[in-house]
């Protein structure tokens, strides 16, 4: 299998590589070069510069924004954005809920829908998990009882990312209470700011306000706004999440941080050299970079088999390239905690001071803290090993 790129394609490349450096604001690229928080404001401002271009969402069908990209076009685009520190198109809206309605959704949906997910001009979020049902999605316990021509939505989801912001949020609730579990689900969109939602921030340890808790409280939405069919919102949910663990393994966001990890600890002393040149760190440094390597070999040998299936369903391959994808990003994480050492303490005493050319120190832990998440969501990596000994080894 020849995996060189083509002069086509490596011109392609240089032209996503001149419009994610010139056109999205710097700002924003350097916010998240570092690590720092970002904004509503600079989500924003990063995902409208994208549409513009007709590059929000590349994946979707061209009739409704794609781009009839090839797979390697599309690696290629990601990889560019990720390494070039530009933020991901809200992923609620053109990864997940965007593509559910394309195969799943009405025609009236899809226009009703579909060009303000692209635009960015309503904000989605995701609810999924709820206390009890994490990882064991299917164990959900949110209701959504018709009652008067609409649905009647009861319950609570949990680690809600970015609720705060949302206009919508698609919500999966149990329709049928007597059936099998993964089969009394329904897919449902609900409009945020229904009578009866009540969104709580949760703090992280890492200091943020990434996630929420959401309540519903006999909220009532009509029942235009389920999904594909009546307790068969299951379909829906692997549908999303194959979708979801094709981008996880975020290969140009780890080639970046690693790219980052050398050029500071060629700063950083260790005794009396950097610490770039002590053996062990540049050993632990190269075995993250070996196992990179290998893992864009796989994506790429995926994308392959992918360009020839004829299913529109998410590839069972994708769950290793999310086990190792999400292990590598932790494993950079750690890394990059190590060279800031003692200027990554995330609680500093009101009098410490390591002078101001240290402050790109400061995101290392929360970062650190942070990425601890990226082998549980999307589902963990405890669940992908199953789905790999079904769907690809045939266990």
């Amino acid at each position: 299998m020849d995996l060189r790129f083509t002069p086509e394609e490596n011109a392609f490349r240089a032209e996503v590589r001149t419009f994610m450096t010139t056109e999205v604001p710097l700002h924003v690229r350097k916010k998240t070069e570092v690590g720092e928080g970002l904004s509503k404001a600079d989500l924003v401002a990063s995902h409208k510069a994208l549409a513009k271009k007709g590059w929000a969402a590349p994946h979707w069908p061209k009739a409704y924004g794609g781009t009839g990209w090839t797979p390697i076009q599309h690696h290629i685009f990601t990889e560019e954005l990720q390494a070039n520190s530009v933020p991901q198109p809200l992923p609620f809206n053109v990864s997940m809920c965007g593509p559910v309605i394309i195969a799943f959704g009405t025609e009236e949906q899809k226009k009703r829908y579909l060009p303000k997910m692209y635009n960015l001009d309503e904000w989605w979020c995701q609810g999924f998990s709820e206390p009890g049902a994490g990882s064991d999605l299917a164990g959900l316990k949110t209701t959504a009882v018709k009652n008067d021509g609409q649905y009647v939505i009861n319950g609570q989801k949990t680690w809600t990312t970015l609720a705060q912001h949302a206009d919508w949020c698609f919500v999966l609730a149990r329709t049928d209470m007597e059936a099998k579990k993964q089969l009394g689900i329904s897919f449902i969109l609900v409009d945020m700011k229904s009578p009866g939602i009540t969104v709580r921030p949760i703090q992280t340890i890492d200091g943020g306000h990434e996630v929420n808790e959401v309540f519903f409280d006999d909220v009532k939405v009509p029942l235009e706004n389920l999904v594909g069919q009546e307790n068969r919102g299951w379909d829906c949910a692997k549908f999303l999440l194959g979708n979801e663990r094709v981008g996880i393994a975020r290969i140009g966001l780890s080639k970046q941080r690693i790219g980052r990890i050398k050029q500071l600890a060629a700063k950083v002393m260790s005794g009396d050299k950097s610490l770039m040149a002590d053996e062990r760190f540049a050993e632990k440094v190269a075995a993250v970079e070996v196992e990179l390597k290998a893992l864009e070999m796989t994506q790429l040998r995926v994308l392959a088999e992918d360009a020839k299936r004829k299913s529109n369903m998410p590839n069972p391959a994708s769950s290793i390239l999310k086990i190792k994808g999400s292990e590598i990003q932790q494993a950079t994480t750690e890394l990059l905690l190590e060279v800031a050492g003692p200027l990554s303490v995330p609680y500093l005493p009101d009098e410490a001071d390591f002078g101001d050319g240290d402050h790109w120190a400061a995101p290392a832990a929360p970062q650190y803290f942070n990425f601890r998440k990226v082998s549980i969501y999307g589902g963990s990596n405890e669940i992908q090993r199953n789905i790999i000994a079904k769907a690809v080894l045939g266990f």
